[in-house]
């Protein structure tokens, strides 16, 4: 959806620039993109693709490890086939659930990054908040 062009600046350093594919999209396909991130916004299934990450489990395989109801995770992993996330196979008389493109994993690695490298900006940006209220009241700053 992105690609990057990086650039040097005249200080030397790097400058990343993203061009957005997503702006070139018509609005159904936008609206497909936005229905998949839909499909990826639960929790419950979350858990589950998280679950399928080390291979492919069965309903009670799912069950046991993700801690949801045998209704709930029925529910999700037929919106997450709907969506092409999962898919199954049937061996004997048990069904087996996989991821169907593991780039969902890269994409969800992406987002947990993401989301530490800000967690962690955040406790910095705090730190620094309790430092200049501490001078303030040592009478310092």
């Amino acid at each position: 959806m992105y690609t990057s062009n990086i650039e040097l600046t005249p200080d030397g350093n790097q400058n990343r620039q993203y061009d957005c594919v997503m702006a070139e999209m018509s609005p159904a396909a936008l609206s497909m993109v936005a229905d998949f991130f839909k499909v990826l916004s639960e929790t419950s299934r979350l858990s589950i693709v998280c679950c399928l990450r080390n291979g492919p489990k069965n309903v009670t395989e799912i069950i046991e490890k993700t801690k949801l109801g045998q209704a709930n995770v029925s529910k999700h992993l037929k919106i997450l086939a709907q969506a092409g996330i999962v898919s199954r196979t049937q061996k004997g008389i048990h069904v087996y659930y996989q991821i169907a493109n593991p780039f969902v994993f890269e994409l969800c690695d992406l987002v947990c990054n993401s989301l530490s490298i800000q967690i962690q900006q955040q406790h910095q940006q705090l730190a620094q908040i309790r430092m200049m209220k501490q001078n303030l009241e040592s009478g310092n700053g």
